[in-house]
């Protein structure tokens, strides 16, 4: 170590300069101190511009996740109009098809109530993608959810179908070849023994005393009633599914209360019994409680030509027969 004087102004002469040991360990320190400090405010500034190898790692894994997320709400979003095409299907073909009430919005696009959800998903930098991606993952999954439960639904329907459309009064209960005439229609139309206008809620056909009458669908005999008024001897058959035919002015029946029947079975024989002027069966189709023109329910029988003729004939401001 070089030996260090200082000058005596006292004496007029060099001095030779004797370091403690304490004073040297403080100037080591002291060096050491501030080699620290430089050092310290050195790799803060290096690290506050420059990303240190692990922080170039996992910027760049966050960067191909948020590509990943905004790949994903595209993917999404393509899903979303899938299900909507889906449903859009379902509420207006194949509910309508088989007869049932299609889903309302309020069901399908329900949001999910409570606590937030996805307050787990807060406070990162990432935090608004990853919570708009599971929101649209929740309610896809939900409305596939309700979607899967409606095909369940429009399955069982479509299993009872052809029941269904084996009920549904669809043929004429007098055979064509039988009909002497088609007579009074659905409709307002003079009545032959008030003869005041009334409404006419069933179709007459005019046949011959004794002539069979046939079940228009399958169902139960609802009622069998004998009677010198109104609609004379009559049968009400419950074809289910809403549907119900009347059979009036009958001679004779075939069957009994409570009888399951099939489409095209004989239940009975045209007469004039009641308050009837001329031998003819009066029939009805009613539907939820409701009387409908039965002219719509005869396309198992009659080709387009002879349909378009009935439609005429019956709709003609003729006198009923009942």
């Amino acid at each position: 170590m070089a030996l260090k004087y200082k000058y005596n102004t006292k004496t007029l002469s060099y001095e030779k300069i004797e370091r403690k040991f304490k004073d040297r360990i403080l100037k080591i320190l002291a060096y050491a101190t501030t080699g620290a400090i430089f050092a310290s405010l050195f790799i803060a500034l290096s690290y506050s511009v420059f990303d240190s190898p692990k922080e170039k790692i996992l910027k760049q894994e966050n960067q191909q996740l948020q590509l990943q997320y905004q790949l994903l709400n595209k993917r999404l979003d393509q899903i979303t109009e899938v299900v909507g095409d889906i449903q859009n299907r379902d509420d207006n073909i194949y509910r309508i098809i088989f007869e049932a009430e299609p889903i309302p919005d309020n069901i399908r696009k329900a949001g999910f109530g409570g606590a937030n959800r996805y307050k787990n998903l807060e406070g990162f930098k990432s935090s608004e993608v990853v919570i708009e991606t599971s929101e649209k993952l929740d309610q896809i999954t939900k409305q596939l959810y309700i979607q899967s439960k409606s095909f369940d639904e429009v399955y069982d329907l479509a299993k009872r179908k052809e029941d269904m459309l084996a009920s549904l009064p669809s043929i004429m209960p007098i055979a064509n070849k039988d009909l002497t005439r088609m007579s009074s229609g659905y409709g307002m139309r003079t009545h032959p023994i008030l003869k005041i206008p009334l409404m006419h809620y069933g179709q007459d056909f005019t046949a011959k005393t004794g002539i069979e009458m046939y079940a228009t669908g399958n169902g139960v005999i609802k009622s069998i009633r004998r009677s010198n008024r109104g609609f004379g001897n009559h049968i009400v058959i419950d074809h289910g599914y809403g549907y119900e035919t009347l059979y009036a002015h009958l001679s004779k029946f075939n069957v009994k209360k409570g009888q399951k029947i099939k489409r095209g079975e004989i239940i009975g024989f045209v007469g004039n019994t009641g308050r009837s002027t001329a031998p003819h069966l009066h029939y009805e189709v009613h539907k939820n409680g409701k009387k409908i023109n039965p002219i719509n329910f005869y396309y198992n029988d009659l080709s387009p030509a002879q349909y378009e003729e009935m439609i005429k004939l019956s709709s003609a401001p003729i006198q009923s027969f009942d």
